[in-house]
């Protein structure tokens, strides 16, 4: 007695349809979890972009100034002593400009903490003066402290170094939370994309079946996943890049007048920028592809 040839599924009428067809009711939340996924990874790329952007911007203007205190004395004029060591430093080696600041200045840096009242005007409130170096690299404290010494004014000179180390440290913490919360993302997406494309297949297992009976490889089969999460998450993509950049884009204008996001890292739309948002889609295709291959390829070893 001849063994029974397994019952193969004749193919769809017409020849042309997919092996493995769209399931709408299935792919919805999938679509909806994966571009949720690539709006939040294009959110951490541009927050670590926009972290390294204003850390660098915000080092490049500490290191390249300094600030003298003038301090106030019972027998002198600080307005005046503010403007002749002014004077004196910007004749300098070394010094691109030094601007003298007024008391109106100084009790402005003061508010936040004695409030808008203002403060008595016989409180002797100490004077600024702005500097601003000509080679960064290039720090003339000892000339500046002996000049200023020389002139009988009393001074103290501020390189703005506990600033910058506290900036560096900030920005660098910043960029490594973005980093791994990008990582994070495209782990949690990887994971999601895998037990879809494993539900999948126990959902089409007589596909697979029938090609794997007319000789069919694993690496067809998981050919054939790969190509349909490949287009749902190249879909997905679009999708989630395409939101992110409207949230940049509204975080960006709202924030340079809205006091209320200035906890936001600056969102800029650089060439950098750009290409990222443009280079989500296809990623997130082609993390997809991979899972969902890799996925069904282990299942059809434990099956086969």
């Amino acid at each position: 007695m001849s063994e029974e040839t397994p019952h193969v599924p004749p193919p769809p009428a017409g020849g042309n349809s997919p092996l493995l067809p769209p399931d709408s009711g299935r792919d919805r939340p999938l679509f909806a979890v994966a571009a949720i996924l690539v709006f939040l990874a294009c959110l951490a790329a541009l927050g670590a972009r926009g972290a390294w952007t204003s850390s660098e911007r915000w080092m490049s203007d500490l290191e390249g100034s300094l600030t003298v205190q003038i301090r106030p004395a019972a027998d002198r004029d600080a307005a005046d002593d503010a403007a002749r060591a002014a004077a004196l430093i910007a004749d300098l080696p070394g010094i691109a400009s030094a601007t003298p600041r007024d008391r109106a200045a100084s009790e402005a840096l003061l508010e936040p903490w004695f409030g808008s009242g203002g403060l008595p005007a016989d409180l002797p409130v100490p004077l600024l003066i702005d500097v601003e170096l000509a080679d960064i690299d290039i720090l003339p404290i000892e000339d500046m402290a002996a000049t200023l010494e020389a002139a009988g004014i009393a001074a103290d000179i501020d390189d703005h170094g506990r600033w910058s180390d506290a900036v560096a440290r900030a920005g660098q913490l910043a960029r490594l939370l973005a980093i791994g919360l990008l990582l994070l993302i495209l782990g949690a997406a990887a994971a999601v994309i895998a037990f879809a494309a494993r539900a999948s297949l126990a959902a089409r297992q007589d596909v697979a079946d029938a090609l794997h009976i007319v000789g069919a490889t694993d690496g067809y089969v998981a050919g054939l996943f790969q190509r349909r999460f490949f287009a749902l998450g190249l879909k997905a993509g679009l999708a989630g890049a395409g939101f992110a950049a409207l949230i940049a884009i509204l975080v960006a204008v709202g924030g340079s007048n809205a006091d209320a996001l200035y906890f936001l890292p600056e969102l800029i739309f650089a060439p950098f920028e750009i290409a990222a948002l443009a280079a989500a889609p296809f990623l997130a295709g082609f993390v997809a592809a991979l899972s969902a291959r890799l996925a069904v390829k282990e299942e059809l070893r434990k099956r086969w």
